[in-house]
């Protein structure tokens, strides 16, 4: 990761443990890895900048501090700031006369000295095309430098050396022409600048008495060029024999330059002893203004100014050893005017230069300014800048790029609030498209998203359901509107759970009556099964939900009818998905005909149920509203599935005995009669219980139904048939009532609650009470 910080252990680890792999030495490993990161730093985009450090191995390791210094300070005014932290090396190169270099290495950090020869080898191979050999002479703690505290001497030897490969690769370019050409310029023997020397000579003898005067470039031209061009020897300057400018003219023109020496002083204190001061000789006029005190004569240097970079003791000596490196001083605080008490100190950045002659240092330096606003901050002007200083040039670029940054970082910032804003738009049309969802059909719902026209669909043969809860007016007329809202509201969350089970399609809701209908709007050959489980289901529920008025479980009718249908959506305006067609009026009547608590079946609902597994108990003809008379049917259970199946619980929530059912009911029981009379229960605390989808013929994950059981013993129901043991009813014991079964649940509940807890009671209830919470 790129902006990423490791720590240092983190590298030794790695180091280590790739040692043990390879069986090599950490020095092997260390030295590949500064290969590849040269590599990595020339992919990264930096092959430009490193070709550009230096003409020579030499002058490219010299300038490898400027390169850290610049990538230390350039970026600290961006937002994601990878050098932030660096803690970069230091290095400083000496050259021998006999063409070897002495490369001085200083870090803080330990071990990793050997990463230098991979990346300084990798360096000359590639950029000066040459081979060196690196040697450790000595390795030893900080001496020179403050900030560092290993330093490591290398003796580099270079010499220029291809394989054949790589020759015959580079041959062609033009660039290594140009390599070679300059190479073999610079390297011409002695033996032919003398043989060059001679030839002059031989040439001059030769001349007439009265020769023609040359010019003196074309003798100078014929000194240092020898035969086809070549360079015979180095450029060699001219200086003049007298320094052709005033102090007062290069005050000006250098504002901010110091000259310095340093002089002994004994200081008597008990003892005697040595001591060394900076003393400024010069000062150019700027930085006079900005620190008065440099105006008085002799002053101490290192009184008014701290050094930064590199992390050297203040001292000519050490500014003699790192003289190649960028100096960087500031100002120090309790020698500064009141006036810049609150602004930030000044900085600069600058050479030394030594003056062998004088025996004093030469500071040229610059205002180390990276934007208007340090400028503004420290109360300065481009002004105060010499004119021929390239730092007004990098301030005025340098505001360009931070006007940039500070636009691209912007850009970055709308973007993210639009990536945000998008992913809450796309929560939203979720939550949109599921409530879509829930009140249409899917399908439907994607044609509506679409912009389609939803046509009117037939459905030859489906099966309606249509329940209400009995004596709801009279619930309604005792009762406050809020315990109506909580009551309807815990029914209809159990009823929307059987839905799922049994995927059946809920139509909609009015009051209390609930709508729901099978084999629509996804035709199923098992509607009328499906429809019968989900009410069979509705009923063991409806005992789980609390009449305000009583205290006891409501009461619910059922009626079931089979029959084409034709339906489709109806308006513009919160659009409903209707059922229309005598299937829906004859449904309607067989609820409002029928009795509490039971299921009432039509003539097609029963034929669609018969031979299925189902048990159906004949009510004989009745006078239907708008029908005429009408042979009906009451459904009594389902005998091929247990009630855990219907309620679509998981096997390990059904109970299998009749002891267990009894209990778990009666402790639902004993919890609605401690809420009181009108205790209701809130919707936050309804069944959180996983939902298990009960199996059809044609269901699409299970190809076939369980076929029915004949394994299950049996009890005698309230017609004499035979009924699953596993019911979830109220039939418990062998009384039971021919007319009304269901009446001896509120008898064994009002009994249950007069009489005095056993502790076997006590057991059961706890035993329930625990298996509900699980």
């Amino acid at each position: 990761m790129t902006f990423e910080v490791y720590k240092d252990d983190i590298t030794m680890r790695l180091v280590e443990e790739a040692c043990k792999i390879l069986e090599v030495s950490p020095d092997v490993v260390l030295k590949q890895f500064g290969e590849y990161f040269f590599e990595f730093c020339k992919r990264s985009g930096y092959d430009h900048m490193l070709r550009t450090l230096g003409g020579n191995l030499f002058e490219f390791i010299e300038n490898l501090d400027a390169l850290h210094s610049y990538l230390s300070l350039s970026y600290q005014a961006s937002t994601v700031n990878p050098f932030k932290e660096m803690n970069a090396p230091s290095f400083r190169v000496e050259k021998n006369d006999d063409d070897t270099m002495h490369l001085h290495y200083y870090s803080d950090r330990r071990g990793l000295c050997h990463i230098v020869p991979g990346i300084i080898g990798a360096v000359a191979k590639d950029f000066f095309n040459s081979e060196i050999t690196m040697e450790i002479v000595s390795q030893m703690e900080e001496e020179e430098r403050t900030g560092k505290k290993e330093h490591v001497v290398f003796l580099v030897t270079q010499k220029l050396a291809f394989s054949h490969q790589r020759r015959s690769k580079l041959s062609a370019t033009p660039q290594y022409l140009a390599n070679v050409r300059r190479q073999s310029e610079k390297q011409l023997s002695k033996e032919d600048v003398e043989k060059a020397m001679n030839k002059i000579r031989n040439k001059n003898c030769h001349l007439s008495v009265c020769p023609v005067k040359k010019k003196h470039w074309d003798t100078i031209r014929g000194i240092v060029r020898l035969g086809k061009g070549k360079l015979l020897r180095g450029f060699e300057p001219v200086y003049p024999e007298t320094l052709c400018i005033d102090l007062k003219t290069f005050c000006n023109a250098f504002p901010f330059h110091i000259v310095f020496d340093e002089e002994i002083q004994m200081v008597m204190q008990n003892v005697m002893f040595g001591g060394f001061k900076l003393r400024v000789k010069q000062a150019g006029v700027n930085i006079q203004k900005i620190v008065p005190g440099l105006q008085t004569v002799s002053i101490r240097l290192d009184q008014y100014f701290t050094i930064i970079h590199p992390e050297v003791t203040f001292t000519i000596p050490s500014a003699r050893k790192f003289i190649n490196s960028q100096f960087v001083l500031r100002t120090k605080r309790n020698m500064m005017p009141e006036s810049w008490k609150s602004r930030p100190m000044l900085e600069l950045r600058g050479q030394m230069v030594w003056m062998e002659s004088l025996q004093c240092m030469l500071y040229l330096a610059s205002p180390l300014l990276r934007s208007l606003h340090e400028l503004e901050e420290r109360q300065m002007h481009i002004s105060d800048i010499a004119p021929h200083d390239v730092t007004r040039d990098l301030i005025l670029l340098n505001q360009q790029r931070l006007a940039e940054m500070e636009l691209s970082n912007q850009l970055e910032r709308k973007k993210e609030e639009l990536r945000i804003l998008s992913k809450h738009l796309e929560e939203e049309k979720k939550k949109t498209e599921a409530l879509l969802c829930a009140m249409l059909p899917k399908h439907v719902a994607n044609q509506l998203k679409e912009g389609k026209r939803v046509e009117a669909g037939e459905f030859k043969e489906c099966t309606v359901l249509f329940s209400d809860v009995v004596t709801f007016t009279d619930i309604c007329s005792v009762c406050e509107p809020i315990q109506i809202v909580f009551m309807l509201n815990s029914m209809y969350l159990k009823f929307d759970r059987l839905t799922t089970v049994h995927d059946v399609y809920k139509v909609e809701t009015i009051g209390d009556a609930y709508m729901v209908v099978g084999g629509v709007p996804v035709p199923v050959l098992s509607h009328a099964e499906r429809v019968a489980n989900f009410a069979l289901g509705m009923i063991i529920a409806a005992r789980e939900v609390t009449n305000p008025v009583t205290g006891n479980p409501i009461q619910i009718r059922v009626g079931l009818h089979t029959g084409p249908v034709l339906a489709g959506v109806v308006g513009e305006k919160m659009p409903r998905y209707c059922l229309f067609g005598d299937t829906v009026n004859t449904a309607s009547r067989m609820e409002s005909h029928g009795l509490p608590d039971k299921i009432h079946l039509s003539p097609s609902a029963y034929w669609a149920l018969k031979d299925k597994g189902f048990e159906c108990v004949d009510r004989g003809e009745i006078e239907v509203k708008g029908k005429g008379k009408m042979r009906t049917y009451f459904l009594a259970g389902n005998l091929n599935a247990t009630d855990g199946e219907i309620m679509g619980r998981p096997v390990r929530e059904s109970d299998s005995g009749r002891e267990s059912a009894k209990s778990l009911h009666e402790s639902r029981m004993d919890t609605l009669q401690r809420q009181g009379p009108r205790g209701v229960k809130s919707p936050q605390s309804q069944d959180r219980r996983p939902t298990v989808a009960m199996k059809y013929s044609d269901s699409p994950t299970q190809p076939h139904a369980k076929p029915p059981s004949k394994s299950h013993p049996s009890i005698k129901g309230l017609t004499g048939k035979t009924r699953d043991s596993q019911s979830y009813g109220s039939l418990h014991s062998d009384q039971q009532s021919g007319d009304n079964p269901y009446r001896l649940t509120q008898v064994s509940v009002e009994t249950a609650a007069s009489e005095p807890s056993s502790s076997r009671t006590r057991n059961r209830l706890t035993k329930s009470n625990f298996c509900v919470l699980l």
